[in-house]
């Protein structure tokens, strides 16, 4: 460990990382060495060979793909395939996320019978679709599920099954688009020779499976860190028109592109095409190669994503008056001990594509989980719902499964549909199941990786850290702790003048100023009141801003003690 600086050996000592081998494993990735073989999926022959038949015999197929930025991302990654072996035969279908809502569906299933599809690869989905896929099967349609999520009890009876959760690949925790991206190695192992395909042709497929993965919150160790370290250099030098048209403009210049502009920025506008229009426009825009074709899609993307933005902040405002009214101290009730331990809200009028983003908005607040509901366009009560990670969603749903028509999801997210006679009991219910079920969390913490002071922030010390780069769950920016510094100066900025972000000035007595910003945040988004002149504990992790095309060093605040 000796070649690494103080400083990085100290935070992947902190994370389990101690000898030398397993700190280069960790910090050069390699694509040879790091990826398992594809056929370590039990049904990975099967799926190449009804692949190859079905496309060899020119007989039609469907891409069925989940609307969200894992889903889409791996349609595009299996219409390359199509396109390098000159296959044409097909159709990409995404569900509308308000009126057909997650998954596979009859009335889909029926429409590719009339057109005498004969193989449906699902991606993303279809784990859980156990009618659905007996449906196609009897209408003749051979069923490939390529899946990430957890199964039920039964599976599904499909020609072929590609999900690391239900055989003995090592690799648990890939996305939708990751197990798709395994299928399409796996497929070229086998037939690349035949077709005439490059050997590493695959590796440009990476830019949608890096996008996926990081998009998805999957853990970035293992087989996914290399995904999105490598995915990180292809999406940098991607050729997608669509893509560079969407950075553009977001004024992001796709050399210096982050993981943070995928998560704060990319993500939500392709997200925005299923929450607020169609999902098909995030499809076209990354399948295109079209210039013209992806500059309006990315200014419409943009547009809509703004409406998203402004829905959310309008039903916000009318969760918090529900949650003060029932004594949310957090929404200026007068307390808190009379939420139940799970929050159920929801209103008709609100549009289902959105309820995700306002879970997560209010579990974030309440440290709890939270169910939110709407109603979708054939008057089904249909919500999302988000964990504070004190519980499994997808245990608490279970435990509680005679209220819902549908659910499904990960731990920490997930989407349901529920008996109109039975919301205004859910939330007694969920909390009468979350006592059986809550993982034994310790709530406000405070964790940091090293302590320091303002010193430790300069340009040589932020490189030894991007070492660790792509950032993301399981693999996290490292946390330092500053204690005792001063509050310089507190200023509010923001787009158009808003002030919404703030931007504060700390130092160590006066010496060594240093720049930390949080985005929409206020003097009292803290544990404390904030002032100038003040001697605060601070965590923040280093935070590289490029605005305007000018690097400047700075500090992302986690909180203020």
């Amino acid at each position: 460990m000796q070649q690494y600086s103080e400083l990085l050996r100290t935070i992947l000592e902190k994370r389990g990382i101690k000898t030398p081998i397993e700190a280069d494993i960790f910090l050069n990735p390699d694509y040879e060495r790091d990826l398992y073989d594809s056929f370590g999926m039990r049904d990975m022959e099967k799926a190449c060979v009804k692949l190859f038949e079905v496309t060899g015999n020119k007989e039609k197929s469907i891409i069925y793909a989940d609307y969200d930025c894992d889903g889409i991302p791996g349609a595009v990654i299996l219409e390359d395939l199509f396109k390098k072996i000159g296959y044409k035969n097909y159709e990409v279908y995404i569900p509308g996320r308000n009126s057909e809502g997650y998954g596979l569906n009859l009335s889909a299933i029926k429409q590719f019978a009339e057109k005498k599809v004969k193989l449906l690869i699902t991606i993303d989905l279809g784990i859980t679709a156990v009618s659905e896929i007996a449906q196609a099967e009897v209408d003749g349609i051979d069923v490939i599920i390529t899946d990430h999520h957890l199964p039920h009890k039964i599976l599904p009876r499909a020609y072929a099954i590609l999900n690391p959760k239900v055989d003995d690949y090592p690799e648990k925790m890939l996305c939708g688009a990751g197990v798709v991206f395994k299928f399409v190695q796996g497929f070229i192992k086998k037939y690349g020779e035949f077709y005439k395909i490059n050997t590493g042709w695959e590796k440009w497929l990476l830019d949608m499976t890096g996008l996926a993965t990081l998009s998805d919150l999957v853990p970035l160790l293992g087989e996914n860190r290399v995904i999105s370290y490598y995915g990180m250099k292809v999406l940098k030098k991607s050729p997608r028109p669509g893509l560079q048209k969407l950075l553009a403009k977001m004024k992001i210049e796709q050399k210096y592109l982050t993981e943070d502009d995928i998560g704060f920025m990319v993500t939500p506008r392709l997200n925005a095409a299923s929450r607020m229009d169609d999902p098909m426009k995030a499809y076209e825009l990354l399948s295109t190669d079209d210039e013209v074709k992806a500059g309006i899609i990315a200014d419409h993307l943009s547009k809509i994503n703004d409406d998203r933005k402004t829905m959310v902040a309008s039903i916000m405002r009318e969760v918090n008056k529900k949650l003060s009214a029932r004594g949310g101290s957090a929404y200026g009730g007068e307390n808190l001990d009379n939420l139940h331990e799970v929050i159920v809200i929801g209103n008709p009028e609100w549009r289902v594509g959105v309820l995700g983003l306002v879970a997560g908005k209010i579990s974030n607040e309440h440290k709890k989980p939270v169910f939110v509901w709407g109603k979708d366009e054939n008057d089904l009560i249909r919500g999302s719902c988000r964990s504070d990670g004190s519980v499994s969603l997808v245990e608490l749903m279970t435990e509680t499964r005679e209220f819902f028509l549908e659910f499904g999801g990960h731990e920490f997210a997930g989407g349901f549909s529920v008996h109109n006679d039975k919301i205004h009991f859910l939330e007694e219910a969920l909390s009468i199941s979350y006592s059986k079920v809550k993982h034994n969390v310790e709530k406000n913490e405070v964790i940091y990786d090293i302590k320091s002071d303002l010193d430790v922030v300069n340009m040589k010390n932020w490189r030894e850290i991007e070492k660790m780069a792509p950032f993301g769950l399981a693999n996290p920016k490292p946390i330092f702790l500053f204690e005792n510094v001063k509050i310089e100066n507190i200023k509010k900025f923001g787009k158009n003048g808003s002030g919404e972000h703030l931007e504060i000035t700390f130092s160590n007595n006066g010496k060594n100023k240093v720049k930390a910003i949080s985005f929409f945040s206020n003097s009292e988004s803290f544990k404390i009141p904030l002032a100038v002149d003040k001697k605060v504990n601070l965590l923040a992790t280093f935070d590289l801003s490029r605005f305007r095309g000018k690097e400047e060093l700075r500090l992302r605040i986690v909180d203020i003690l």
